[in-house]
């Protein structure tokens, strides 16, 4: 071989290195994010689907924007009560037979069922996605995890000026109302109707009051024991018997925007001005990862593709399951304006935020319930 010929050889053989070592040189700096979502979204087209119990937030329109962007995995939905849903997996787990991968309601079921049951996986290890992960575009600057452990729960939700208190119309001036203690004025002995208080669909609520400081347990005790509240299970029910006149107010009705729009005589109480402050509720807004769930690549994909800007955003812009307005995200980098004023945070306002992991344990203020309800039937 004459030096031309080989000289042309060494130049073939360096082209080939050169061309390797670009292509794996790329590969290698493939950001491992990126490289964990696409092994992660590859796993999760092979599993083919995704079992979520979920409450409120499981409509359709959301949901499908999802299917349309991950048609490969099919996305298969239990609607329920948050107390209802969390029973039932904690059911289906000690009967061996893990169906959920996913759970989201709200925070209470997740934390006094879920998480106490042992029943869920670490969420925050799910989390992939740069703009998921980043806590900066999150309201105040970090992830709201309302288990002890800041992994298990993770909370997508603050619903500001949510009172849970309701009237009728036509029996009630809610510009007599400046406090919470307004609410147990001794005129509204016998007025009232609630919400079973024993049960977790009122937990932000009872958070709220119990935790307070200028409210606490003797608000409670008034509430539930001197205004002598009829009780009751079904929240749809005891929205009937307030829009009916039979109640001037309830504690923790449901459809009351459904009800008001159909011209029916109900309304929430605006508590923003309120001498006590305004709180932040999860209203249903949090969501976990099912312990031995059988499709957990799906769920991840779900998880990064929901707390994503897309999936926050399709979230305000559907009512719930209920009827009800759309709730605000706790991303703060995505439009509000689609929201109703009520969902929307005032800037610069102070509020109350119960999905606080200090004010998780529940079991005082049940306990307190209880003694209260004890202390009704012996009179």
């Amino acid at each position: 071989m004459n030096m031309k010929k080989l000289g042309y050889v060494i130049l073939f053989y360096c082209g080939l290195l050169l061309t390797f070592a670009c292509s794996s040189f790329s590969a290698d700096t493939k950001p491992s994010s990126q490289v964990t979502w696409e092994r992660t979204l590859a796993a999760a087209k092979k599993e083919g689907k995704l079992n979520f119990y979920v409450g409120r937030y499981g409509t359709e329109p959301l949901l499908n924007e999802f299917r349309k962007e991950f048609p490969e995995i099919k996305l298969v939905t239990v609607n329920g009560t948050g107390n209802s849903l969390g029973t039932r997996i904690i059911t289906e787990i000690r009967a061996g037979n893990v169906v959920a991968d996913l759970f989201s309601g709200g925070a209470n079921t997740n934390y006094e069922v879920l998480y106490e049951g042992k029943a869920l996986d670490s969420i925050k290890s799910t989390l992939i996605l740069p703009e998921v992960l980043d806590e900066s575009k999150w309201y105040e600057g970090r992830h709201r995890y309302t288990d002890p452990e800041q992994r298990h729960i993770f909370v997508y939700i603050a619903n500001p000026s949510s009172s849970g208190f309701y009237y009728n119309t036509n029996l009630v001036n809610p510009k007599e109302f400046k406090s919470y203690w307004d609410l147990v004025a001794p005129k509204w002995k016998g007025k009232y109707v609630s919400q079973e208080p024993t049960s977790t669909g009122l937990g932000g609520g009872l958070q709220f009051m119990y935790y307070h400081p200028e409210l606490g347990p003797e608000f409670i005790k008034r509430l539930f024991g001197d205004m002598q509240p009829t009780l009751g299970r079904d929240r749809r029910q005891i929205t009937d018997w307030l829009a009916q006149g039979r109640y001037a107010l309830c504690v923790g009705c449901r459809e009351t925007t459904k009800a008001k729009s159909q011209g029916l005589p109900v309304d929430e109480f605006d508590d923003l001005q309120w001498k006590e402050g305004a709180q932040l509720t999860t209203g249903g807004g949090s969501m976990s990862v099912i312990k031995g769930g059988p499709n957990p690549n799906a769920a991840r994909v779900f998880i990064n593709w929901f707390l994503s800007r897309r999936g926050q955003i399709a979230l305000q812009k559907y009512n719930d399951l209920y009827g009800e307005d759309p709730p605000n995200s706790r991303r703060i980098d995505i439009p509000k304006d689609m929201l109703p004023t009520v969902n929307r945070m005032v800037p610069g306002k102070k509020y109350f935020d119960v999905s606080d992991p200090k004010y998780a344990d529940m079991t005082p203020m049940f306990n307190l319930i209880k003694e209260v309800m004890k202390g009704r039937e012996g009179k």
